[in-house]
């Protein structure tokens, strides 16, 4: 295969909430919904070619800032912006639990920092994985890091510290607010 053409940026190259469509439309007999093995066979698939092109830390780093993206539009699509703190973590535990993106957990909040741990269990991205000794939910710490910064106007580090995928039955996410 030709990798030098394969990544040409394409012209869809910015992307907006729009670009994902009418899927009601578009999907009329299908629907909406399609199972977990084939995001995962997407996400993996897309994952271990990055990881061959580029290495596996940089292709990590650009599943991180998908996610970022990702996040980052859903909230500002999906979820009000404008409420305090308690009724965002209610709808955005709505949200993720009526789109079966998983289950969170609010842990621990630092007002005074916006620091936070927090757990997703049942998650879209790994649970159900072989145990394999390692923290696979790069994307997802994107996506939480996106959806706190819409939030607060902070940029957030996220980082997985325990995961499906290292034997734990919840992923657990610290996030620190750097700015």
């Amino acid at each position: 295969m030709d990798f030098d053409n394969v990544f040409a940026v394409p012209k869809h190259s910015h992307f907006s909430w729009d670009q994902l469509g009418d899927i009601k439309e578009g999907r009329g007999d299908l629907g909406e919904e399609m199972p977990v093995l084939i995001y995962r066979l997407m996400q993996y698939t897309m994952l271990d070619v990055l990881g061959r092109v580029y290495g596996e830390d940089t292709a990590n780093e650009h599943f991180r800032a998908a996610g970022h993206l990702a996040g980052t539009e859903f909230s500002k699509n999906v979820l009000d912006l404008q409420v305090d703190f308690d009724t965002f973590v209610a709808n955005l535990q709505k949200a993720l639990m009526d789109l079966k993106i998983g289950i969170l957990r609010m842990e621990a909040f630092d007002p005074d920092t916006g620091n936070v741990v927090l757990t997703v269990g049942q998650d879209l991205d790994c649970s159900g994985l072989p145990v394999t000794n390692e923290n696979v939910c790069n994307y997802d710490e994107g996506f939480i890091a996106g959806i706190l910064e819409a939030y607060t106007g902070k940029k957030y580090d996220v980082r997985e510290v325990d995961c499906w995928a290292n034997g734990d039955r919840v992923c657990r996410f610290n996030g620190r607010a750097i700015s």
